[in-house]
């Protein structure tokens, strides 16, 4: 329950890959939940190829913006902000996604910094979280980068990879299951990445490690085998790095209709849930961590409290 101060607010985190809405109540108490939503929209389709967003992808996102919109004017939001990371950021013509957002839903996009949208998924994280003590380092893995922040033991120290799960398909993955050769090259880009994140976020073992967003939720989820996807049981599940790494083997050498056919995985993630598996290894081996927290909870409830 809210409490008497309660504003109501709307959030939308425009990714890569997907589009979400969060529609809530801030009170005195935090964040209650009024509607939740995401939708794969593959804004980032070719970026890292072209540099541009690719028309059909910009229409994609468009029909997402219309139907939030609707969604916030019935709820009655009293506050609307939208945040758009990885591939709007590396797109030259960024300018018309930030018209096109404007123009349907009358609401400016905020193209937010890496470090930005590192510093939103820790508070979102860490919101819902209460349990974990003393230091937390949280990654992002989205479609076109991977956040990573550290907190809990002083000022946040944060860094943004160019490695997702979109981005890392489109870069590598190309057979179906792909080659030994493609996934070292998947692998060796990873870790190249967190040779220069290394510079300005402290990786070591010693801090409770905590993964957001959905190739995260989503191998937790086949990691618990469960028979359908569960938020309630995959938030703060702890997934050991043998148990990701196990999983990670199974996804990369199925076909993609074997993947489809599992209960848990969304139809828009069926293509580059490897990519984001790998990314995800690879971390854990990097860092030394014996196992990942997963959280259904991420930037869009930083965004959202962020409206307080």
């Amino acid at each position: 329950m809210t409490g008497t101060n309660a504003r109501r607010v709307a959030a939308i985190d425009c990714g890569t890959n997907s589009i979400r809405l969060l529609v809530g109540e801030l009170g005195d108490d935090g964040l209650t939940d009024l509607h939740r939503e995401m939708r794969i929209v593959r804004l980032g389709q070719g970026v890292d190829r072209t540099g541009r967003l690719a028309p059909e992808a910009i229409e994609r996102t468009r029909a997402a913006v219309r139907d939030y919109a609707d969604t916030i004017r019935g709820l009655a939001a009293e506050r609307v902000r939208m945040v758009a990371t990885s591939a709007t950021r590396d797109a030259a013509n960024r300018a018309d996604f930030v018209e096109m957002v404007h123009a349907a839903l009358d609401v400016e996009p905020e193209v937010i910094t890496g470090a930005e949208e590192a510093e939103l998924s820790f508070v979102g994280a860490a919101s819902v979280l209460p349990e974990l003590r003393g230091p937390l380092l949280v990654a992002d893995i989205g479609g076109g980068s991977t956040e990573l922040v550290r907190g809990g033991d002083g000022p946040l120290q944060a860094f943004s990879m160019d490695v997702g799960c979109v981005r890392m398909t489109e870069r590598h993955l190309h057979d179906d299951p792909p080659t030994p050769e493609q996934v070292d090259a998947t692998v060796a880009d990873v870790r190249a990445a967190v040779v220069v994140a290394r510079r300005h976020v402290p990786l070591e073992p010693g801090v409770t490690f905590v993964g957001v967003a959905g190739t995260v939720t989503t191998i937790a989820a086949l990691a618990l085998h469960l028979p359908r996807y569960e938020a309630s049981a995959i938030h703060g599940a702890r997934i050991s790095a043998q148990q990701v790494a196990d999983v990670t083997a199974e996804l990369l050498a199925m076909t993609h209709a074997e993947r489809a056919a599992l209960p848990v995985m969304h139809p828009g993630r069926v293509d580059v849930i490897g990519g984001g598996a790998l990314v995800l290894r690879t971390l854990l081996e990097e860092i030394g961590a014996a196992e990942v927290v997963a959280s259904e909870h991420d930037i869009l409830d930083g965004i959202a409290l962020s409206l307080a």
